[in-house]
């Protein structure tokens, strides 16, 4: 089986993406593409979004359904619970990174990456939905030592590759220091970051 991970590396779900990729041991090719809606990209990712997959049987897009396929392929340990209730909780846990923190912080990171300022009303909004998402993100999770309970997984991924960022945002739009004011977030990513697959897309990233 063939697989091409198209994206760039300074992209947080194409990390996701090719972690998962290397926790469940699939090989991958990695093609260098910047979102853009150019014909050709549009035929394999209609939204020009990155990072997309590329398998034998074709292309797709968006990041969960990349990684449940990729769950479904790969080898080794389930990175879901197995346990139905367990499962349906950790997929919870990654709806709220998505809708909650990284869709409301992407929309400064224009503002704080690139250059490109936001309206104050826009970074007041951002900051009040932040606030509500990492509120409520609090109540859910578990830290037992991971995300979801006793065993690491696609939550954890989600989480380093959103939250990381997100409180970077925070921190140069609001001075507001999220790891300080949610410790057990900092220490998770510090777990998280030991992973043998976050140290290679690290490496990888740096390099890049």
């Amino acid at each position: 089986m063939s697989i091409k991970l198209y994206g760039m590396t300074y992209s947080n779900y194409y990390n996701m993406v090719k972690a998962a990729m290397i926790e469940k041991g699939i090989e991958y090719e990695e093609v260098h593409v910047l979102p853009n809606q150019e014909a050709d990209f549009l035929s394999h990712s209609p939204m020009g979004k990155v990072p997309c997959l590329e398998t034998d049987q074709g292309f797709l897009t968006e990041s969960g359904v990349m990684l449940d396929y990729i769950e479904a392929i790969g080898t080794g340990a389930s990175l879901y619970p197995a346990d139905a209730w367990q499962k349906a909780k950790a997929q919870e846990l990654i709806r709220y990174l998505e809708l909650y923190i990284e869709l409301p912080g992407r929309r400064l990171y224009g503002d704080v990456f690139f250059e490109k300022p936001a309206p104050d009303s826009v970074k007041a909004d951002v900051k009040a939905a932040l606030e509500k998402g990492f509120t409520a993100l609090a109540k859910i999770a578990k830290y037992d030592p991971w995300l979801a309970g006793k065993d690491f997984g696609y939550a954890d991924l989600y989480f380093l590759y959103s939250v990381s960022v997100v409180a970077r945002v925070c921190r140069a739009t609001w001075d507001w220091n999220v790891m300080e004011q949610y410790p057990e977030m900092k220490d998770l990513i510090a777990r998280i970051k030991e992973r043998d697959s976050v140290k290679k897309v690290t490496e990888d990233q740096a390099a890049g």
